[in-house]
């Protein structure tokens, strides 16, 4: 018989991964292209028995989104991603020279564990970068990047990924991360 405490952590648990449900039959939907009420409970079934064989630990998200920083978020990233993708292009069909390419350690300063994922996916999805490992016990992020030549551009590369991590944190980073990255642009006198 269960006790009430373990009812309550078991029901708590549930509805933190309720999103990640939804999420998950909106994912089984859309990849069969059927918007039906089967295509629901059996979206329902699949991501009830994706979340209970695959467990993972609950992630409290904390609910803080910023819509402007969010958009500003979402239109540069969309720029970087076109950007990006002239760029490997151009370097692609230089033949007078090698791209070039370099991994690079990228100490993340304000991420937790969604911090640091959004940055990784970020850096990825812009052409001309790509995840190779992360560290997560240092918070530290080593990307294969192509289109280095030298050190500037090893150091401008982790400028822009430092930058992406500080949009983040103000489009959905906590109210602690927020606090510290204000701080430390008032320590830098940046806006």
């Amino acid at each position: 018989m269960m006790s009430p405490e373990s009812r309550r952590g078991m029901l708590r648990d549930l509805l933190m991964q309720l999103p990640f449900l939804l999420w998950l039959v909106l994912l089984w939907m859309l990849l069969w292209h059927q918007f039906t009420p089967l295509a629901l409970v059996t979206g329902l079934i699949v991501a009830i028995f994706v979340t209970r064989v695959f467990r993972l630990p609950t992630v409290e998200l904390v609910g803080r989104v910023n819509v402007w920083y969010t958009l500003v978020f979402v239109v540069l990233f969309l720029g970087a991603v076109v950007a990006g993708a002239v760029s490997v292009t151009m370097q692609v069909f230089d033949f007078r020279r090698q791209p070039g390419a370099a991994i690079i350690e990228i100490p993340l300063r304000y991420a937790d564990d969604i911090v640091s994922t959004h940055v990784a996916i970020t850096a990825s999805l812009i052409p001309g970068s790509l995840v190779v490992e992360s560290d997560r016990d240092r918070r530290i992020l080593y990307l294969h990047v192509i289109g280095v030549h030298n050190r500037a551009d090893v150091e401008e590369f982790r400028a822009g990924v430092l930058q992406w991590e500080r949009r983040i944190v103000r489009a959905v980073g906590s109210p602690a991360q927020y606090r510290a990255l204000k701080a430390d642009q008032a320590k830098e006198g940046v806006r």
